[in-house]
């Protein structure tokens, strides 16, 4: 399917566009209490969106995508400061995370990578956003690479934490070094019957210990955890996240209607859209290093390593950083 005609088949007509309960008030990160924004959600054909969205309705769109197992608080702090810039921020919760809900018990859960990326982009449709400079980590930024790769002409500006993460299956098949795959332990788990299991049960605990080996460095405190956690209790959350992992080891079927679009993007597509990759100097997590991927970005690219102890979790670890790298994209 070309990517026009699903993106056609996908528009909504009409947004609707409503306050439901305001993020969780009265912690603080970096000393500074967190700036609230209510949520609101937004429909489009498969999906009801919770998102935050922060500064004037007016000024510059930008779209922020968090990871797994991780939630829109990542942001806590970056869309304050880009609303400060005078832009508009919109923090939309993935599907099977926190308030996003599935619109049909009959659509499939699924959590292969081209599903993801084309909920932002009918999101961006559903909102009238027709551009913004997106950026991402983990999930996040897999998915702004797809958007970048196969929208270009929705992106203004690209910033991926641990750079280009666009796969396939077939990539996906191919085996690594010993301690590569080490690092994948929880996706051989989540390729078993008890790994689901175990996820269902210790949700909690699994995340906690993503985020400890992720960023061995961070500091963060139960509050912190907690306030993210809560989006894993989304009734999706499981059968999405071990869809994802799944089909990333070519032990689940995606659907039909991306198969055009997975094809795409098992040719590694290059991305030409002005780009900003950036890596903490501690992270912890499964990442490419970035002299593997420097080649895949064709337009104006700059990588940028941020020091000081930064794990996985790059844009709640180093949010002015990451801030400054919007604002560095979006003024060109």
């Amino acid at each position: 399917m070309p990517i026009a005609d699903f993106t056609r088949r996908r528009l909504m007509g009409v947004a609707a566009v409503a306050a439901v309960a305001p993020l969780v008030p009265g912690a603080a990160l970096h000393g500074a209490p967190l700036a609230m924004s209510p949520l609101k959600t937004v429909r489009t054909d498969l999906l009801e969106i919770a998102y935050a969205e922060y500064g004037p309705a007016t000024g510059p769109a930008v779209v922020l995508l968090h990871g797994w197992p991780y939630d829109i608080h990542s942001f806590a702090e970056v869309g304050p400061i880009l609303a400060a810039r005078g832009y508009r921020v919109i923090v939309p919760y993935l599907r099977g995370y926190g308030a996003t809900r599935f619109l049909s018990a009959a659509t499939k859960r699924n959590g292969e990578p081209a599903a993801l990326a084309a909920d932002t982009v009918s999101m961006m449709d559903a909102l009238g956003i027709p551009s913004a400079v997106i950026g991402g980590f983990d999930w996040g930024a897999r998915s702004a690479d797809i958007i970048a790769a196969l929208w270009p002409d929705r992106v203004r500006g690209l910033v991926a934490v641990s750079g280009y993460l666009i796969g396939s299956q077939a990539a996906g098949s191919l085996p690594l070094p010993p301690q590569a795959e080490l690092q994948w332990w929880y996706q051989f788990y989540f390729a078993t019957e008890r790994g689901r299991a175990g996820y269902a049960k210790y949700r909690r605990d699994f995340a906690r210990l993503i985020w400890r080996l992720g960023s061995p460095k961070w500091a963060f405190d139960d509050a912190t955890f907690e306030r993210s956690a809560a989006a894993l209790d989304n009734p999706d959350q499981v059968e999405v996240v071990i869809h994802n992992y799944r089909w990333r080891m070519g032990l689940a079927d995606g659907e039909p209607h991306y198969a055009d679009l997975e094809r795409q993007l098992s040719a590694a597509p290059v991305i030409t859209v002005p780009t900003i990759t950036m890596e903490g100097d501690a992270n912890g997590a499964p990442h490419p290093e970035p002299s593997a991927y420097a080649k895949k970005f064709a337009g104006r690219y700059e990588h940028r390593l941020i020091t000081g102890g930064i794990g996985h979790n790059l844009p709640q670890e180093a949010p002015a950083a990451f801030a400054q790298a919007i604002v560095d994209l979006a003024g060109t």
